[in-house]
């Protein structure tokens, strides 16, 4: 059953227990829950390459949800949203934007991973009185180093069967790093209903070009960084092999106003292993 909620979060539940909304924008339905706190800015989640609402940490949004209303949705054509997946980042951002303004909303946070971190970047560059504060993680700027060999990466992540394919993207080779990974998959499956379902091969193939376009795009002036004016928060493990750590670096020289925050014995997922550190620097920041 669909139910439709405006500019409003779901108050008294939680990441496991908010219903799934749909909400029209433009003709097309977008998916997304919504809970925590009912007044202040929001937090609106922008997932990772292949992600849905359920890839999110529940310790990490609970505890943001604390403070903060907190907003997940699955993009145009991801999951249980309707539409077609754009082939560009720049879409992706324009969808969006278009999400969160159907909602009401004429201020927000944005806590963009991976793919969403690039989203991210792009709706605080071309809407810059939207966006009040900006958070990025695991991800990197606009023709980053060795953002476009996702194909490789992805190979590699495969080596160990397809049931260890997010431990072996979001987490290094250590033993405390597998660990914090397998608990990071038992959180994922807590929630047992009103799942979302998996991407089709068209979004996987979409998001994957659009990935690949962004990485090799000319940029090495890095404007679009310089011209984010929002207080940014970067966050990233030391050994990311989705995206180069040293895109964190290169973020932290050219968005004016940023501060990096960095874990030893960690991966792309960074977040979820440190995932009440990270909530904890979240909510001070915000």
């Amino acid at each position: 059953m669909k139910t439709r909620k405006i500019n409003s979060t779901v108050v008294g539940h939680n990441h496991q227990t908010a219903p799934t909304q749909f909400l029209d924008v433009n003709g097309t339905d977008f998916a997304y829950r919504s809970f925590g706190r009912d007044k202040g800015i929001p937090v609106i989640f922008l997932q990772h390459f292949t992600g849905t609402m359920d890839n999110w940490d529940p310790v990490l949004t609970d505890a943001i949800a604390l403070q903060h209303p907190v907003i997940l949705f699955n993009n145009r054509g991801v999951s249980n949203s309707k539409g077609t997946t754009p082939t560009t980042v720049s879409e992706m951002a324009q969808d969006a934007v278009a999400f969160i303004k159907s909602l009401g909303y004429t201020k927000v946070n944005l806590l963009g991973f991976s793919l969403g971190g690039f989203i991210a970047q792009q709706i605080a560059a071309d809407y810059p009185d939207l966006v009040n504060r900006l958070i990025l993680a695991g991800t990197g700027p606009i023709g980053g180093k060795a953002i476009a060999q996702l194909e490789s990466s992805l190979e590699k992540a495969m080596a160990d069967g397809p049931e260890r394919v997010l431990i072996n993207l979001f987490f290094s080779k250590t033993p405390t790093s597998i660990k914090a990974g397998e608990a990071f998959l038992a959180r994922l499956s807590e929630r047992k209903q009103d799942r979302d379902p998996q991407l089709s091969q068209e979004t996987f193939a979409n998001q994957a070009k659009a990935i690949v376009a962004y990485g090799l795009a000319d940029h090495q002036d890095y404007s679009q960084l310089k011209s984010v004016s929002q207080p940014t928060l970067i966050v990233n493990g030391n050994e990311d092999i989705m995206v180069d750590s040293i895109n964190s670096y290169i973020m932290l020289q050219n968005i004016p106003n940023s501060r990096l925050l960095m874990w030893s014995d960690s991966g792309h997922g960074a977040l979820f292993q440190y995932n009440l550190d990270f909530a904890v620097e979240v909510n001070a920041f915000l």
